[in-house]
């Protein structure tokens, strides 16, 4: 009994350490902003990630399969949320591109070919009939594709997009907030790996606050 409790002990020592490591490692300020008002979340009953991305940025291109890879392991009381930037022009555009084969329901078969052809095959994408033209080959039809581009539901959420990002704060893409709460720029950390890091670090933080 004395060395199970002694070991129990040492486990609870240990992770208290760890924690401590953990905080010491990553602060406010220094790795994350802590937002002054928190941001509206998807589903209140889960901890969000979300990520601010843009279709034409290189950087979110690059770190689109890695933040693939990451959210298909995240814990069931995880939620992750993908959120368009939008800073006017093309950065609009491509939003309304994003939440239009969502209401689709085709946007987990198009997210990367969205990506591939603006980086990859030199595609802006800058008008209606260079998307119609690439989502041809995932089945929407031209006429799908317009009735959907000027709906109420795509409006709404370009809308409830808008008032997010002003919300977070955000002046710039790839950027991750968790739970609303707080926001992580690449250059803060130095990089994908490291976002994804802190990311973890703030849910946690969030989890144990639960």
């Amino acid at each position: 009994m004395r060395v199970l409790m002694t070991a129990g002990l040492l486990w609870l020592l240990g992770s208290f350490a760890l924690l401590q490591a953990q905080e010491a490692d990553y602060q406010a300020g220094e790795h994350y902003i802590v937002l002054p008002a928190p941001a509206t979340t998807a589903d209140p009953e889960k901890i969000e990630v979300a990520e601010l991305f843009w279709y034409g940025c290189g950087h979110c291109f690059q770190f689109d399969p890695i933040i693939s890879k990451w959210k298909g392991d995240l814990a069931e009381d995880v939620s992750f949320r993908e959120v368009p930037a939008m800073f006017g022009g093309a950065w609009n555009t491509h939003a309304q591109l994003f939440y239009t084969v969502e209401s689709l329901g085709k946007l987990e078969e198009t997210h990367s070919a969205i990506f591939n052809a603006i980086h990859r095959q030199n595609n802006r994408l800058a008008d209606k009939d260079a998307m119609i033209e690439l989502l041809a080959d995932y089945d929407i039809s031209a006429e799908e594709f317009n009735k959907a581009w000027g709906s109420f539901g795509v409006r709404s959420k370009m809308e409830q997009a808008t008032r997010l990002a002003k919300a977070y704060r955000a002046t710039g893409v790839p950027t991750l907030i968790v739970n609303g709460k707080y926001r992580i720029e690449g250059a803060m950390v130095g990089g994908f790996d490291e976002m994804l890091k802190v990311a973890e670090f703030l849910v946690d933080k969030e989890r144990q606050a639960l």
